[in-house]
């Protein structure tokens, strides 16, 4: 039986769902990255790191590559960074969405009254 599609997309963004993963995808943006120094920039233990790189290789968005003692890990295809560029443009409209609704409730917003002093006995 065939899993259906909309299970495998499911699938394919739940394993996206880790802030190290998406970070490391934005690391590798720019062409292949040391695993050395994905590790400087993202400042993980160097196990929690091998974790997600396993999980992204696994799922063949990655591939690593053996330089002598040096691995390296690239993205698979472009379509990972495109994706990612999508990603920012929707939470820049959501965001951009939430500060317009946020400036009208503070335009909405009635003045706090401004509590009145009893004279009380002279």
């Amino acid at each position: 039986m065939q899993v259906p599609l909309y299970q495998a997309k499911a699938e394919f963004f739940r394993m996206l769902g880790h802030p190290v993963r998406i970070r490391v995808l934005e690391l590798l943006q720019g062409g292949p990255v040391a695993v050395r120094d994905l590790l400087t920039e993202i400042e993980i233990e160097p196990s929690s790191l091998s974790q997600q790189l396993a999980v992204l290789r696994r799922s063949g968005i990655v591939v690593s590559i053996r330089e002598g003692s040096t691995v390296s890990y690239a993205l698979a295809g472009g379509d990972v960074a495109e994706l990612l560029r999508a990603a920012r443009r929707i939470l820049t409209e959501l965001l951009a969405g939430q500060n317009e609704l946020l400036a009208e409730l503070r335009q909405a917003e009635p003045p706090v009254p401004v509590p009145q002093r009893s004279a009380g006995p002279s």
